[in-house]
């Protein structure tokens, strides 16, 4: 197995896992303001994931708009590529620097 072999492997692997992870803490922040409009509170136990959570997005959202930012000069639609990015972090970064992207190929048929 060569080196490139287990680079897409391992950026496949990271990409599932920060989808799972951005989408939880995308919840996770729901949740939080609809305890907080409702006088709830969250339990004390989340509140350092709620503090990782808050660090993650607030980390992928920069990412996503670098990405949206120079994707028009790799030849990519800015909103669909930042989007992207904001999902999967640095691995969206990385593949828009090295010039091959890995953006499922449903998405750039619909024109997403």
């Amino acid at each position: 197995m060569s080196l490139k072999d287990i680079k897409e492997k391992l950026f496949s692997v990271i990409k599932v896992i920060s989808i799972v992870a951005i989408a939880t803490a995308i919840g996770l922040e729901l949740w939080n303001i609809q305890a907080l409009t409702t006088n709830n509170h969250l339990p004390v136990i989340l509140n350092p994931v709620l503090i990782i959570a808050h660090l993650a997005l607030s980390a992928h959202l920069i990412e996503g708009i670098i990405a949206a930012f120079y994707a028009p000069g790799k030849n990519h639609q800015p909103i669909q590529y930042g989007i992207y990015t904001f999902f999967v972090g640095t691995i969206g970064l990385l593949e828009l620097f090295e010039n091959h992207s890995q953006i499922p190929d449903f998405l750039k048929k619909s024109g997403i």
